[in-house]
Order: C-alpha cells, then structure tokens, then sequence
C-alpha cells in the first residue's frame, strides 16, 4: 500500500535542513508538492552564501555527531537516538556568507533536492530568526530539525559547550516556534519538532543534549496544548539512524548496531520524513510523540543473557 500527501500550495520550513535527516524531511515535502525552505549556518556544498527566504541564505542547523564543540550543528542526524549531526555549536554564520534577511527571497541550490530554497541563518540567533520568518509570505509546517552535539563527557569539558548545546537543541527550537507562531496561526498549521531517544533514556556522553532534548519533547507538549486549536504540534522521537555521518557517531560496524535494533537496520531519514509527513497533515492529533527508532535498542544484558531472540 503507497500512501500520498498533497502538499501543494503550502510553505513548508525545515530548520537543518541541508543535510541527513532535514534533507530527507524537506525532499518529502518538495516531492509532495510543498515550496520547502531550510535554513543552516553553513550553506551547502556546491551553493553560493545566499541570503533570506526572499533572497537565498540558509537557516540554520546542527553539528554531526563528532563535530567539534565550537560551531552550529546543521541538519539531519546520524542517529538522532544520539545527537543528530547538525551543524558545530558555535553561532555565527561561516566566513564570508550573508545573514538571514539580506536580501528578500532565496535561492535553489544545486546542493538540495530541486524546488528547495536555502537561507543561510542561525537559530540561536534571533535576530536571525526573525529575519527568516519575516521573509515568509506565508507558513503552513514548521519542521524543528536542527540540533546536535559532539562526544562531551561532562567533568572533561567546557561549561560553555553544554550551554550551546542546550540553547541549539531546546531554546533554538523555542526561539523559531515562537516567531513562527502568527504565521502558522493564520494558516491552521502545524510544527514538528525532532526529537531523540537519548531524551527518553540515559546519554552517557551526550547529557546535555539529551537533556535539551527531553527539554523539546516536553516544549511541544506544553505549545500543543497552550496554541490549540490553530496550531498543532507535535514530535517525531528518532532513534538510532543511518546518514552521512552515522560510521562517524557509531563506528564503522554498522550491522553491530543494526543488531542491537529490533527492527534489524537504522532508522533513514525517508523513514522520519514519513512521520513527519503524516503529522503536519491536517487533522485532530496534537501534543504527540511518534517514536521512529525501530523498536528501541536492545539491552545489553539481554544479549549477555543469550536470549534467543536477540541472536543475530
């Protein structure tokens, strides 16, 4: 059975947006018929610095898995169940590339799946934020993707790091609903927030940003009840998943961690823009999470154990 959206005639803004899982989300969009804009600190390969919705700057969006500690996470995670890879946490745009809001439009990149526009921007930054919402004509799906964080054990690093990775991955977030919010209203729209298991679980390693993480799941169920009826919002929970920058985060054996997955294989951001697709769709549900992660991760002890059905 193919399910389809139609999407035609809405605007659709996927933050992170350039890479991973955000470029799977904001390809599904464009392929159901939506005018799709991402945004990201860092444009993507093979695209000139642009500008704003109305001109051609990215948006903003998280750090790989891995990435070092200065620096914008950008889009799309390895595996979102860890922090996603995004862009590095840092905050200010790359060398020599325009801000949101420069100029008034965007512009398709040959980085992007077609009908894509980029705006350079960084969503920790709201005056950013406020130039890239402000370029808008109008709003129908805000898409909350951006976010990530680097290996950081907490006694071994800088209290700064874990402050930016809270503010990418929870006030960030918060930042962009917010100035979304008159737009989406208007429209009877709707936001999707991308969650992670590691705000559902232990994230050795990664507490701040499984923290933050934890900190959105409960930020759209506070804006789902506090904006019904005009605004839906809702979460997709990714587990571990399979991009770009997934060996980098999990190690080079990817069918040891496809083992410890129920489902047999890592999420894919197709898999996430489904979910993602479903949810921003008209209709009644709102204040949900919707748990993309293949059945969970199996527990250590239940391999050591030998359960039979956790046997490769």
């Amino acid at each position: 059975m193919t399910v389809t959206y139609d999407y035609a005639g809405r605007t659709v803004l996927v933050t992170g947006g350039t890479k991973g899982i955000g470029a799977g989300i904001a390809a599904a969009f464009a392929a159901a018929g939506a005018q799709v804009v991402v945004c990201a600190r860092i444009p993507p390969p093979g695209s000139p610095a642009s500008g704003s919705p109305a001109s051609g700057s990215g948006a903003s969006g998280s750090p790989p898995p891995g990435s070092p500690p200065p620096g914008t996470p950008a889009s799309g995670s390895p595996l979102s169940g860890s922090p996603p890879p995004e862009s590095p946490p840092s905050g200010s745009p790359a060398p020599g590339s325009a801000r949101a809001g420069s100029a008034p439009g965007g512009s398709e990149s040959p980085g992007l799946a077609p009908g894509i526009r980029f705006v350079q921007a960084d969503v920790r930054d709201p005056e950013d934020v406020e130039r890239l919402v402000r370029g808008l004509d109008r709003l129908d799906v805000l898409v909350n993707n951006a976010g990530g964080s680097p290996y950081a054990p907490l006694a071994d690093t800088s209290p700064r790091l874990h402050a930016r990775v809270v503010e990418l991955n929870l006030v960030a977030p918060l930042l962009v609903a917010r100035q979304a919010y008159p737009l989406l209203r208007e429209a009877g729209g709707a936001i999707v927030m991308i969650g992670s298991a590691s705000g559902t679980r232990p994230s050795p390693g990664t507490s701040a940003y499984g923290a933050a993480k934890a900190g959105l799941h409960h930020l759209a169920r506070c804006l789902a009840a506090e904006w019904a009826p005009e605004v839906r919002v809702n979460t997709v929970v990714v587990g571990l998943a399979a991009t770009e920058n997934a060996a980098s985060h999990y190690g080079p054996d990817q069918a040891a961690v496809a083992a410890a997955i129920p489902a047999g294989r890592m999420a894919t951001p197709a898999d996430v823009a489904t979910a993602c697709l479903w949810l921003a769709a008209p209709g009644y549900v709102t204040g949900a999470e919707v748990h993309v992660h293949g059945g969970g991760e199996v527990p250590a002890w239940s391999r050591l154990a030998g359960h039979p059905a956790q046997d490769p």
